[in-house]
């Protein structure tokens, strides 16, 4: 009888450390766990980024305000008949 009780204890010690310790067990669940909500905010960020970057892209292809937005802030460009005004701090 005693020999049954200690398989039986020796098989809930291995149960025990296969559950908890072992590779797949709690530990590396909560690794992973851990891992999956970090790229997951990842994803969210970049996801913003292409929704941004699509956006312009889109506005880009349908009209010539962001590209003539572009010329004037980037290239200083001035339409046929504005005046541009230049300001300068003494």
């Amino acid at each position: 009888m005693k020999w049954v009780t200690l398989v039986l204890i020796a098989a809930i010690v291995w149960f025990q450390y296969s559950l908890w310790l072992s590779k797949g067990g709690w530990r590396d669940m909560w690794r992973l766990e851990d891992q999956v909500a970090e790229q997951e905010q990842k994803n969210q960020s970049l996801t913003l980024r292409n929704n941004a970057l699509q956006a312009e892209v889109d506005d880009l292809a349908e009209g010539e305000d962001a590209i003539a937005e572009i010329a004037r802030v980037d290239l200083g460009y001035i339409r046929d008949g504005e005046v541009y005004y230049r300001l300068v701090r003494r």
